[in-house]
């Protein structure tokens, strides 16, 4: 019988976060409340790397612990209690680009009505690397989205083909720009990608901005113009553009029985020659900015990015794929099998949100709590097939999950309210905020084990700590045992729907 170690436990008082002011539905802990004087999280004093010997262990479950901290000391013993999940570091996986968040219009004028502290209370919430969720992406629209206030573009005069009449919207230096420079300033790390809805009207066959309808052909160098200006107009208010997308969502018209909707469709084919010919090269000549393909729903992989790839010219300025969550009708290992006929392009979540505002309804502790659980079982199962990343859509919303233009109101992971100044952290903040904190730019994922009730996975990051996240489904409490190579091990008894992440030294 090979050793394990058993582990005494110690709650961290010094170094350790704030608690969580409780926000309190029905007797439940449901969210953590923040405003312009205190919030969870704490400066630079929170512990990162554990002691050799030990291991750091982080807490947030259903009963309402929120990142709780622990050390845990290994002591030899002779059993195995529980399940054995085993870690093989030898066996490596793709490399780490990160996690973040969107700057929709939505977003920015939600945080614009909170006073300043609570904003930069916010703001450190996500982008912060010493106490917050360590945010290192952010993903900004191009002109209009559903999460916007009105339908505009940024060249809405018919047929200037020049683009003389090109320009930023007054929503990119209110809403987009402050707070993409903010996050930026909290962790020089931080890179954006940016998407486009549509083109403008005038530039489609439909001739409808927030209508479906595709790219005219003669139009194809002009709307890579237009977003090589719009890389450009960023780089001038300080923001580098390190990837553009071919599209938001180009089948989405497809999915939805919906006509008021800003969209633009694409086909495989058309998409790889508007790559390759028009949008790739006119980048390139002008920027530093590259390519990401599709931004859609994984289910159209991977014949939708296979034209584009296999086109030299296309994907040469292309360096990955991007992925949306929202239909199931087809399993996830298409990421694989994307994965292994393309295995130098990544693959990178790059939208999530849930169709269920659900603040104020009935049963909400309840409900909050699935949303979580569906993050972070999807950041899982999307990180445990080749993702490099995992990107949510609105940072914050209000109450109502919005506001949209076109009424389309989901959940977000920090729903504000400026009546009070504050702002609360659901769930879903948790679930991302246990990989995004602890698993740095350039970690390997590396090989675990799981079972049915334990979902996990796992990480070796630069400075050579290993970062395991497992989340229990289970109502009752689950022991297992993480077996780290021979007579190496850790013992763990993990609440009931609980999501855990354990660091510890190699």
């Amino acid at each position: 019988m090979w050793k394990v170690f058993l582990i005494t436990v110690f709650f961290l008082v010094e170094g350790n976060a704030k608690d969580c002011v409780p926000y309190i539905v029905d007797n439940d802990i449901v969210g953590c409340i923040c405003n312009a004087t205190y919030c969870d999280d704490t400066p630079s004093n929170v512990p990162k790397i554990p002691p050799k010997g030990t291991s750091y262990w982080y807490v947030t479950n259903k009963e309402g612990l929120r990142m709780q901290l622990s050390s845990v000391k290994f002591d030899t013993y002779e059993s195995s209690p529980g399940d054995v999940l085993t870690i093989n570091k030898a066996k490596k996986y793709q490399t780490v680009l990160g996690f973040g968040g969107a700057f929709t219009d939505s977003v920015g004028l939600n945080i614009k009505k909170l006073s300043l502290a609570t904003q930069d209370q916010l703001m450190r919430s996500y982008y912060c690397p010493n106490s917050g969720s360590g945010y290192n992406i952010g993903r900004i629209p191009i002109a209009g989205t559903d999460f916007s206030t009105r339908i505009y573009s940024y060249d809405d005069v018919a047929s200037d083909a020049s683009l003389r009449y090109f320009g930023l919207a007054p929503e990119d230096y209110e809403y987009k720009i402050p707070f993409a420079r903010e996050a930026l300033e909290m962790n020089p790390e931080t890179i954006f990608f940016a998407s486009a809805w549509s083109a403008p009207g005038w530039m489609k066959t439909n001739g409808v901005f927030e209508e479906f309808g595709y790219l005219k052909k003669e139009y194809y160098q002009t709307f890579a113009d237009y977003l090589t200006l719009f890389v450009n107009e960023y780089k001038k208010n300080g923001l580098h553009i390190w990837a553009v997308t071919t599209g938001n969502e180009p089948t989405i018209s497809f999915m939805v029985n919906r006509t008021n909707i800003i969209t633009m469709g694409w086909t495989p084919e058309s998409m790889s020659e508007w790559v390759g010919s028009f949008l790739g090269p006119t980048l390139a000549s002008a920027t530093k900015t590259v390519v990401l393909a599709l931004d859609d729903d994984k289910g159209l992989l991977p014949d939708f990015v296979e034209p584009l790839f296999e086109n030299e010219n296309a994907s040469k300025y292309t360096v990955g794929t991007g992925v949306h969550w929202y239909f199931h009708n087809k399993p996830i290992t298409v990421l694989d099998q994307t994965h292994e006929e393309f295995p130098e392009k990544f693959l990178l979540m790059t939208e999530a949100s849930i169709i269920d505002p659900i603040w104020g309804t009935a049963n909400y502790s309840l409900k909050a709590w699935n949303h979580g659980e569906q993050y972070i079982l999807s950041i899982l199962e999307y990180m445990n097939h080749w993702t490099v990343g995992w990107i949510d859509w609105n940072l914050a919303l209000d109450y109502q999950g919005g506001p949209s233009w076109m009424k389309n109101y989901l959940d977000a992971p920090i729903i504000v309210n400026p009546d009070k100044d504050e702002f609360y952290k659901q769930p879903m903040y948790y679930a991302l905020k246990h990989f995004s904190r602890f698993v740095r730019r350039g970690s390997v994922r590396i090989s675990i084990t799981d079972t049915d009730a334990i979902k996990s996975t796992a990480f070796l990051t630069p400075s050579k700590e290993i970062v395991v996240v497992l989340y229990n489904s289970h109502s009752a409490s689950k022991s297992v045992t993480l077996k780290d190579g021979g007579e190496r091990g850790l013992h763990l008894t993990l609440s009931p729907y609980s999501m855990n992440t354990v660091i510890y030294k190699q």
